[in-house]
């Protein structure tokens, strides 16, 4: 799970808009560009060439 505090200093690095975490609290998602940065194996991936866009 990523904590509250680690959210409130993270930004999309792409749009340097804030990110949000998702339902599935595993990954998080730009409200502006609507990129999904996925976690994996407790590590969150910020690397804009393997986000997926959202298309919702």
């Amino acid at each position: 799970m990523i904590s509250q505090d680690l959210l409130d200093i993270l930004a999309c690095p792409v749009c340097k808009k804030p990110i949000t975490l998702r339902e599935d609290k595993e990954s998080v998602k730009c409200g502006e560009c609507r990129r999904v940065y996925a976690s994996r194996d407790g590590i969150l991936n910020m690397l804009a060439d393997e986000a997926v866009i959202d298309p919702a």
